[in-house]
Parts: structure tokens; sequence; C-alpha cells
């Protein structure tokens, strides 16, 4: 399927979606609210970025890109913990000329290449790698899409003690991995307590899962929580459609929390559990952390 965007398509829907959001949000938030502005059908939400592969998709990458040149045009500023923001100047910005900011992005490019010449830091003389040596969104791209692909190969019940030892890296606690077959999807339980004194149970599926989850999941997965527990959580390497977000919060049904593939990735990375940080934005994926976990 053809998209109907292209990257520098992408520069002012993600500036207004940061404006809509009050100034700040995650990469989910501008993601979410991009689609909405953009109207993408589930199917164009769901294209991957790369033949075989289910994450990143083509948006999430393309979105990681209008990000990066937004920042380096001086809008956005992001933090270590994933969360973006408008600078002042993307406060009182709210279009921009797309050629322009590839003008001024890629003569900062340009310059800064030619800095590492001259320091004798450039490994390549081709001038066509100017843009790739660098596009941070390609180098996020890398480790992504290794530890997507590890993930993917996990045995289902490896997974799911990765998601057990995420929810313990987290704060919860009496962390419990059933598994059982017809319990209705429930592949585990923990309980997460709130400032000492508070405390609730969450059930939670796991799915290591290529492609999209509909709402037709998420209203299994409800109807098995039912007289259980309020909460609820799914977590897949894949994505989930718009229906099923819809679903998960549908007024007067409990909540259920949603962790996409690219979620779980963030989550790792934060925890690093199986990744460390070499540079930024660069991680470094170990797979024995995965193969023995």
């Amino acid at each position: 399927m053809a998209t109907n965007w292209t990257k520098s398509g992408l520069l002012n829907p993600t500036l207004q979606a940061l404006h809509e959001l009050g100034g700040s949000a995650s990469n989910n938030e501008i993601h979410d609210k991009a689609v909405v502005i953009l109207g993408l059908t589930d199917q164009q939400i769901a294209i991957p970025h790369k033949t075989g592969q289910s994450s990143p998709t083509k948006i999430v990458y393309d979105l990681a890109w209008a990000r990066t040149w937004l920042k380096r045009y001086g809008l956005l500023e992001n933090s270590s913990r994933g969360v973006w923001a408008l600078t002042g100047r993307g406060q009182a910005t709210t279009e921009v000329d797309p050629k322009e900011v590839d003008r001024v992005v890629n003569e900062q490019i340009r310059r800064e290449k030619k800095a590492k010449e001259r320091a004798g830091d450039s490994d390549s003389d081709d001038p066509n790698d100017m843009l790739s040596y660098t596009d941070e969104s390609a180098i996020e791209e890398a480790w992504r899409a290794d530890l997507n692909d590890l993930l993917l190969e996990m045995d289902p019940s490896a997974f799911e003690r990765l998601f057990q030892r995420i929810l313990r890296e987290s704060g919860f606690t009496q962390v419990e991995v059933t598994g059982r077959s017809g319990d209705g999807g429930i592949d585990g339980i923990g309980v997460m307590r709130i400032g000492g004194f508070l405390s609730f149970k969450v059930l939670f599926q796991c799915k290591r899962y290529k492609g999209s989850i509909g709402a037709s999941v998420v209203r299994d997965f409800r109807g098995a929580m039912m007289g259980r527990t309020d909460k609820g959580l799914i977590v897949t390497t894949g994505n989930f459609t718009t229906a099923a977000k819809r679903e998960a919060t549908r007024d007067g049904a409990p909540e259920i929390d949603l962790i996409d593939g690219e979620q779980l990735i963030d989550k790792l990375a934060e925890l690093e559990l199986g990744v460390s940080k070499e540079m930024v934005p660069a991680y470094t994926v170990h797979p024995d952390f995965f193969a023995n976990i």
C-alpha cells in the first residue's frame, strides 16, 4: 500500500501535534496525534519501514526523522527519557516551510562533515554518505531493528519472563507468569504499590507478534479480567489498531493499558535490560541477554 505522506511532509503535522498536546509529549503521544491529523487508516499506520519487519513502521520511522529535523532547526528539544518539547522558538512557530528546514539542516550536516574531515575523523570520502553520516533517525533505527528481531525470535515463554523482569524492574511485586491454557489469554499477574500504601493487582497478556492487534483481542482479555481485577495490561512486539486503542479506553469498561513494540523497546532501553547506551542516541543490543532470559 502506498503512503500519502513524505518525510518532509511530516514536519508540520509533528509541530501541530506538539502544540495541541500542550508543548511537550512522548514519542507515542506525538505518533497518535499525528496520525489523527493526517487521517491515516490502520492499514497505512501498519506499513513497515522495511519489508519483512513489523517494527518500526514507516510512519514511526518518518516521524522520528521529522523530530530530528525540527530539533536541528531549533524548534524542538528532547530529554533522555524520550520526552520532546517545543523550544521558545518552537512555541512561537505554528508552521514551517519544509524546503527551508531541509536547506538549513543539510547545511548544518555539511559543516559537521567538513569539520570531522578536517579533524581526521571521517570514515568515508563518499559525498553521498553525508546524510546517513549524521542522520540520527538512521542510527536510532539500526539498534531498534536489531532489538525487535531478537524479541520476535524469543520463545513465547521467554518473552513472558522478559516482561516479568520488566515489571519487577518497574516497581511491581509478586509478579507471576501463569501462562495457563484456557485462561482467557492471561499470561501473568503482578501487584503495583503506590507510595508505600496503595496497591492494585494487574493482569497482563504478552503477545510476541508481528503485525497489528485488533479490538477483539482487547475485548477477550477484558472478559477474562472480569471479577478478578480492574486493571489490565497487554504488551506486544507489534502494534495496536485504532479500534483496539479505542476499545482499551472505552467508557464504562475497565481500562486496559496497551504497550506496543516501540514502547517496549523504549522501556528496555530506559531500564538498560539487554541494551546499553554507548552514545546519544545510539544503543548497543546484547543478544546474550535475550538468549538467557
